[in-house]
């Protein structure tokens, strides 16, 4: 453990990796939940912030429903990839531990599958929550905590899904994938929905919308395995009068 990596030094040195898996439907995730996401958020209007924005994906959605974008990531390279995409309206390099912002900044606050990326997720959170406006929502999208700790044991779709260990319990994973000449270097941890929650309750946010999505189209066996095991989970939250 004293050798782990950082989580923004890990992001730094795989931000290459990460642009061009990001950008590529056939290996990023994201692509095939896409049309389902724009309309949990859905259309709005005023100021929206994206921590964690990677090559700025997410950022585009936003701005494309409507909103005012500001998205902020700890990797330079990441900001920088996001604003020559033309991702949002304003870009800023910022951790989840210290947002550059005043109180209250923010009518929805997007944390799209970067708090499993994150030490301290009670910190992050109250960060979070100090930068949003009293009637604004956050959004979380998590790699679904209970996939976190399964497998399938084949490539058929109708392979079962296993739970080797426990479910509970915080862990720290650390792979890599490749496929079709791509490889991505993840990282991060793993931890069950009770502790989301418990985080969410320490800052004093409530739950007011929960999804686990299927795919948008289910045409090869990996996105049938989807269709039957959550891959995501979606969370929409406020702030506790």
């Amino acid at each position: 453990m004293d050798e782990m990596k950082s989580d923004e030094e890990h992001w730094t040195n795989v931000a290459d990796q990460w642009i061009a898996w990001a950008r590529s439907p056939s290996h990023d995730a994201f692509w095939v939940y896409r049309e389902g996401l724009a309309r949990f958020i859905g259309s709005g209007f005023g100021r929206a912030l994206e921590v964690g924005c990677g090559e700025g994906r997410v950022s585009r959605e936003l701005k494309a429903l409507g909103y005012h974008v500001t998205a902020t990531d700890v990797v330079p390279a990441m900001v920088e990839a996001a604003r020559q995409a033309n991702s949002a309206d304003d870009y800023r390099i910022a951790g989840t531990d210290k947002l550059p912002f005043d109180d209250g900044q923010f009518d929805l606050v997007m944390a799209y599958n970067v708090l499993m990326d994150v030490d301290d997720v009670p910190a992050a959170l109250k960060e979070i929550r100090r930068v949003m406006k009293p009637g604004g929502t956050l959004f979380i999208s998590l790699v679904h905590p209970f996939r976190d700790r399964g497998r399938f044991d084949g490539e058929a779709a109708d392979a079962p899904f296993v739970v080797d260990g426990s479910y509970f319990g915080r862990e720290h994973f650390d792979g890599e994938e490749e496929r079709d000449g791509l490889k991505m270097h993840f990282a991060g941890w793993s931890q069950p929905l009770e502790d989301y929650m418990a985080a969410l309750e320490s800052a004093g946010l409530a739950i007011t919308a929960l999804r686990e999505p299927i795919p948008d189209r289910v045409d090869s066996d990996l996105l049938r395995k989807w269709a039957r095991v959550p891959l995501f989970l979606w969370l929409k939250a406020r702030i506790l009068a």
